[in-house]
């Protein structure tokens, strides 16, 4: 595959207001392990390689275990999240399929008994960010890093 431009180059002031918002998010004090599965749930949801490959990168310098980001895309089924993270990674779903889930009420309800109106906010500002960001890195075809497996000797 082959980027099919540059888009921080092609239209930087743009790329930097986009970056003020991301930088405002993460100074929002949600959780950087919610951040980061939030960032890597809607990546999957939108198959996002790049934004995948960079998100279990940064949530593993964070000090997020394996195991809850390999069952990521399964988190209803595994008691690895808290209510607090279920409730988050719900909204996520729901937000990032907008055209198709309309936000239900039930899922309204589940993020508003564990996140007050501001962090309510702030997380879906953090969905519509990431799903800014995929979107960019799939049209414009980003290519993610590739490492290469050492031989055996």
């Amino acid at each position: 595959m082959k980027p099919r431009m540059n888009f921080y180059q092609a239209a930087p002031d743009t790329m930097k207001a986009l970056m003020a918002l991301e930088e405002q998010i993460q100074s929002t004090g949600l959780e950087k392990s919610l951040i980061e599965l939030v960032k890597i749930r809607a990546s999957q949801i939108n198959g996002c390689a790049f934004c995948i490959n960079m998100h279990t990168e940064d949530a593993r310098k964070r000090g997020e275990t394996e195991q809850r980001i390999y069952l990521l895309n399964a988190w209803r089924e595994s008691p690895l999240y808290t209510d607090r993270e279920r409730a988050a990674l719900a909204w996520t779903e729901s937000v990032t399929l907008i055209a198709e889930t309309h936000a239900p009420d039930d899922v309204y309800e589940q993020i508003r008994a564990q996140f007050s109106d501001a962090e309510t906010v702030n997380l879906t500002m953090l969905i519509g960010a990431i799903n800014a960001w995929n979107r960019l890195a799939i049209a414009f075809r980003a290519v993610h890093p590739v490492k290469v497996k050492a031989s055996a000797a």
